[in-house]
Parts: structure tokens; sequence; C-alpha cells
């Protein structure tokens, strides 16, 4: 079993990754080869100590070397689910890997666009995040997909084999997938409705031609690059959507940590690599008493 699974490859979790490895923990870093798009991004960084008007690419770039350098891999599936067991924590993936680890280090960041109201009330009970776990208990049915990054084009079209019709909203303009059974709608959706399950989506505006405001759907699939921590740990105590910590990144879980932005503002760098260095400081901390 492993020492720490650290769930997400931004800044926080990098840091996370180079102080376990320093401190000779087994560990698994789960995230993109890419890092963190909101880093490639960035044109120019200016605030942060050493480093004068880098490049997020450049920023990037500096980071990679330096996990080859640590010979830290990156497993780029996509955690579904944080588990916690007895002792242990199980980590499943959208992949269908199932991974154990004695810690969980979340640093999975914020979604930019807000959830939809009724998402969270809604999960398990018409809401999914992972297309592979949940997508054959849609087959033949009528689906919404709300998907906010082409990498996850693939679980799109997954499902588009299984059911009878998906209402597909992009949150982003390059697609490329098309199907026969699939409607695209460019309208930002407002809320979910349903009774113990969900039964319909509401846009803000009719969403089709002389339609109506609200969609006929048996679920709906929420395919972002990052999952909600409260959503993907059950059980963990988060405040106005960010995961509540102490000053050693401590969630109410025992071996549960969090750093980075999901732990709240400021959203910087800095703020991320101090916290997930913390994180892990404190992961060998618990370990050490945990024996």
């Amino acid at each position: 079993m492993l020492d720490c699974i650290i769930v997400g490859s931004g800044p926080a979790g990098i840091s996370a990754a180079l102080t376990l490895r320093a401190n000779g923990k087994s560990f698994r870093l789960f995230g993109s080869s890419g890092l963190s798009e909101k880093i490639s991004k960035a044109e120019l960084i200016r605030n942060y100590p050493g480093l004068s008007n880098v490049t997020g690419q450049a920023f990037c770039q500096a980071l990679q070397t330096q996990l080859q350098a640590s010979e830290i891999a990156i497993t780029e599936e996509k955690v579904s689910g944080v588990y916690a067991l007895k002792g242990k924590f199980s980590v499943l993936t959208n992949e269908g890997g199932a991974y154990e680890s004695k810690t969980v280090i979340l640093a999975c960041g914020v979604e930019n666009i807000r959830p939809i109201d009724g998402e969270e009330r809604f999960f398990g009970r018409g809401v999914s995040y992972c297309a592979t776990c949940d997508g054959m208990l849609y087959k033949n049915k009528t689906i919404a997909v709300f998907c906010t990054t082409k990498r996850l084009e693939h679980e799109i079209a997954y499902l588009a084999d299984l059911a009878k019709h998906v209402y597909l909203i992009p949150m982003y303009k390059d697609l490329s997938i098309a199907r026969d059974n699939i409607t695209v709608i460019r309208k930002m959706p407002t809320k979910l409705e349903g009774g113990m399950r969900i039964t319909g989506l509401r846009f803000a505006t009719p969403p089709l031609d002389g339609g109506s405001e609200l969609l006929d759907i048996d679920g709906m699939f929420m395919l972002r690059e990052s999952v909600s921590p409260a959503v993907l740990t059950g059980g963990l105590q988060t405040e106005n959507g960010h995961v509540v910590v102490d000053r050693l990144q401590r969630t109410n879980l025992p071996g549960c940590f969090a750093a980075g932005d999901c732990t709240g503002r400021p959203y910087q760098y800095a703020k991320a690599i101090g916290e997930g260095n913390v994180a892990a400081h404190a992961v060998s901390e618990y370990l050490s008493e945990n024996q």
C-alpha cells in the first residue's frame, strides 16, 4: 500500500510530491502531463519569488524538468472518487483504476465555472462525473453532458454510443465530435430539476428553436477537468466551496490533507506551493504517529 496519493498536478501537488520524495515516502501523483492549464496559459508570472517575468509555459517546463530529475511520474487518470476507509483510502479513476494509500493530499484546484443549481443535490441521483463508471446506467436513455474541455471528448463519444440521445453543452469552442444522436446547445444551464431523481434541465432562455426552457432528461454528466472536493470525497468539510483545513493542511478526515486553490484564496502559486510542502510534511508526521 502506498504512503500517499496526491490528487492534482498543479503547483500544490508538485510541491507535495517533491517533498514526499525527499522524505522517502511512497506515493502516486494523479494529474496531467501538461501540469496546470491555468499556469501554461499565463502570459507572465511576476509575483513568484526568484522568478522575474517568466512565462507560464516556461514555468511549466521548469516544473516538468524538476519532476523528471526527481523521477516522479504523473499518472494520467482522472480521479472520480476518494473513499475514506478504516485506516486507509481507496481512490478510483474514470479509467477503471483502483488504488489504496494510507493518506491522501487533495490538490485538485477549483473550477472557474460555478456548479449548476441542483448539481450537488442530485449527485448520485442522476448527476455523474464519470462516463465509464455510470454510462451503462443510461443505455438507451436521454442525457445531458456538460463538458469544459476538448480533452474529455472521448468520454462524450462513449456516452453517445450508449445513450438514445445526448444534449451536449460544451464550454469550449473547438468542438470536434459529431453524432446523429448529439444535439449541441451553446447556452448555459441554470438549474437541475426533479424529485428523487433528475427529470429536467432548465436554461435561462429556450435552448432550441420553438422548444421549451426545460429539457426532459434522465441523467446529466459533468465532465470537468477537476471535480469539487466535496463531491470527490464523501464527508469532507467544506465552506463556500473550499476545503476547510488547519495550519497543517489537515481536513476533518484523519489522513486526508488538502493544499492549493481548493483550500481558498488567494489563488496564487506561492501560496499553493507552500501549502503543498506543509501538507507533505504533515503526511510524514501522520504516518510516523500511526505506524
